[in-house]
């Protein structure tokens, strides 16, 4: 039937990829017909037939009311400011991938990559209830700090306004790095060995090997990934910030994402959230173009 290898080779890749194709449509663009509720006065459990028709009307009430505005723009700030601090520190998972590789112990090593990766398993839920037993009130950081006499009173991490921001990427960080170093350590074993061997033999140490060589041949996968993360900008997830927020840090912990949820759940109800979706879906789309772009420029290609 097919005399042409070359094309029966491509109906088996694509037979292959079929599958995912399919997941993808189903669990990817089919979702976006709820876009419509934006549309409508929608009012849950009714229908969507039978509600009213308003065209633009929750895209123009996003930006009503003074109020309105100012919530939205502290929204927006928390979201570029916690966005702006893991692109800031997007390079550290990368550096940490290569001082890993330079563990000479594998037990060790592999005692480390496990450790650092374990993190990442575990629920957001799982990590608040870690995180009150250490830094309530009445954990274990403050219990200790308060047996040495360093403190009078105990210090609210967790009940606070401040540096939320800062607290969250470290939260972040902390469950995220390990995983996120998988990607660089694949990059790193695929260099080859024989220009290390050729640097050594013409008298480089370990740090300039680590320099000249390790990480201009990972930089291509590191732009990859922030380009990546730059198209991403305004989506932060919401478990993170839904299991730490509380009444005193709600105005400075409150992203996008959270802030669509509670909307939902709230007095604004679907269609206006989902409008404020829209508008998050659109922005990402024109940073995702953008992004693309400016990597044709730098290095020749873009990755869509």
């Amino acid at each position: 039937m097919f005399k042409n290898k070359k094309k029966l080779r491509g109906y088996k890749e694509f037979l292959m990829v079929l599958p995912f194709i399919i997941l993808v449509i189903m669990f990817c663009y089919y979702p976006l017909y709820g876009w419509f509720y934006a549309f409508f006065d929608y009012k849950p459990p009714k229908p969507l037939s039978e509600a009213e028709f308003v065209g633009l009307k929750w895209f123009s009430y996003m930006l009503d009311t003074p109020t309105k505005r100012a919530q939205l723009g502290q929204v927006l700030l928390n979201t570029l400011a916690v966005s702006g601090l893991s692109i800031l520190f997007s390079w550290f998972p990368m550096i940490f991938a290569v001082f890993l590789n330079e563990i000479k112990s594998k037990k060790y090593r592999k005692f480390v990559q496990t450790a650092t990766t374990l993190p990442n398993f575990i629920s957001w839920v799982l990590v608040y209830s870690i995180a009150y037993c250490v830094f309530n009130s009445t954990g274990v950081i403050n219990s200790l700090l308060g047996d040495m006499g360093i403190i009078d009173k105990p210090i609210e991490f967790l009940q606070s306004s401040e540096h939320v921001w800062f607290k969250m990427w470290l939260w972040l960080t902390w469950k995220n790095a390990g995983w996120a170093a998988i990607m660089y350590i694949a990059a790193i074993a695929g260099i080859d060995e024989e220009l290390k061997e050729a640097a050594r033999v013409d008298g480089a140490n370990r740090m300039q090997i680590i320099r000249h060589i390790t990480i201009p041949s990972i930089l291509p996968t590191y732009l990859v990934l922030l380009f990546l993360n730059i198209a991403n900008f305004l989506s932060n997830g919401m478990e993170q910030f839904f299991v730490f927020q509380n009444n005193f840090n709600k105005d400075t912990i409150q992203v996008l994402d959270l802030y669509v949820y509670n909307i939902a759940m709230g007095s604004g109800g679907y269609p206006l959230a989902t409008a404020i979706s829209i508008f998050k879906s659109v922005v990402s789309i024109i940073l995702l173009c953008v992004t693309n772009k400016i990597s044709k420029v730098t290095r020749g290609e873009g990755f869509i």
